[in-house]
């Protein structure tokens, strides 16, 4: 009998501290730092298909977003993070909230599906926003740009989509090098990044966007191959974000995997490991 019951302790002290575990990480990812995956091009090449990195949720305060969602669709689990901190939401303010700067790369939640992007933040409230010819204007003025050579892929399937990337050389056969100009794009404040161009598009000529109050705007760095605020949300894209559906600050990758799978250590990439996002 006593080895029954000791068997019965040890397992119950086992749940116990699975719960707790469980309990713990779901905090920590909640007030703290959020794992996130890049699932598309669209912030190339600051960012690639497979990178992994951390949130920083403590960088803006927190808000309904800021909770996890939990989506096991194979054990039949689905919960949102409204679901979780709905209560929160509609005031479209946070808590211990910080401001966001221009050129943050930011991971925010999109106002109509609710499925996490990660963008790079060109437009703060009352900012007058406009492509003309490919080249970005931030209050009527001329964004700064230098050439900066050529960006180079392989191309074939990337991801766990198994995606082709696009070309401005194409079309390219597999296998073959993929091409896009890129350039140094460099943001009123002083932060510089690279942007990636395939070619004339239609989301190089804009209207003006006027950024309205407790709003943001974003762009992809891969400029031809985003869907971001250029979008308006009835067609499809992103939209003006509101300021609570921000999630954190991306600020360093920790891992990187160019495979289908992370398990594939052939596929690392050893020079992306802890490097900083700019």
């Amino acid at each position: 009998m006593a080895s029954k019951a000791k068997q019965g302790n040890a397992v119950v002290e086992t749940i116990k501290t699975i719960v707790y575990a469980l309990l713990i990480a779901g905090i920590f990812r909640t007030l703290f730092f959020q794992p996130f995956w890049i699932p598309s091009g669209s912030m190339k090449e600051t960012l690639l298909i497979g990178d992994f990195l951390f949130v920083n949720k403590m960088a803006y305060g927190y808000s309904y977003a800021s909770c996890p969602s939990i989506k096991l669709r194979r054990f039949g689990i689905d919960i949102d993070a409204e679901d979780l901190c709905g209560w929160m939401k509609n005031d479209n303010g946070r808590i211990m909230g910080g401001d966001p700067e221009r050129g943050d790369v930011v991971v925010f939640r999109h106002p109509v599906s609710g499925v996490d992007f990660i963008k790079r933040l060109i437009g703060l409230p009352g900012d007058r926003i406009q492509v003309r010819n490919g080249l970005l204007y931030i209050n009527d003025e001329a964004v700064k740009v230098q050439d900066d050579g050529v960006f180079t892929e392989l191309m074939e399937a990337q991801g766990p989509e198994g995606n082709p990337p696009r070309c401005a050389n194409g079309p390219v056969g597999m296998g073959g090098a993929c091409e896009k100009e890129r350039q140094i794009e460099t943001l009123p404040g002083g932060v510089s990044h690279k942007i990636l161009n395939i070619g004339n598009e239609p989301l190089d000529n804009t209207g003006v966007y006027v950024v309205p109050e407790g709003y943001y705007f974003f762009m992809g760095d891969n400029r031809d191959n985003s869907t971001d605020s250029r979008v308006p949300r009835t067609a499809g894209g992103v939209g003006f974000v509101p300021y609570e559906n921000l999630i954190g600050r991306a600020d360093r990758i920790i891992f990187s995997s160019a495979g289908r799978s992370m398990l594939y250590f052939w596929t690392w990439r050893g020079d992306r490991f802890f490097k900083g996002i700019e």
